[in-house]
């Protein structure tokens, strides 16, 4: 038997809470020299209540093939992928106009 979830009243399979969510996030892509002259892309903006914020950074990590980790609700990318996240965060689901 489908769970039922306890935003929407939808069966788990059919419910619709992430993809609102993702439309309504205002995501901020840049870029933040760490030490030594490494360079990290930060992602940050997105709601750890409504999205995994793990998921999102697992699935960045294996499409971008780099390292990173989450950090005070912050996703932090080992490497310049400013437009690759961009991309990815699209071909998510994100609204292409809440990204900057």
């Amino acid at each position: 038997m489908n769970e039922i979830c306890p935003r929407c009243g939808l069966p788990k399979p059919i419910c619709v809470c992430e993809s609102i969510a993702k439309e309504s996030q205002q995501i901020r892509v840049y870029l933040e020299n760490k030490k030594f002259g490494k360079t990290s892309t930060i992602v940050e903006g997105l709601n750890t209540k409504e999205i995994d914020i793990k998921e999102v950074a697992k699935s960045l990590k294996s499409e971008l093939a780099c390292g990173g980790t989450v950090k005070e609700g912050k996703i932090e990318l080992q490497g310049d992928h400013k437009n690759k996240v961009k991309k990815h965060l699209i071909a998510m689901g994100f609204a292409p106009s809440t990204i900057e």
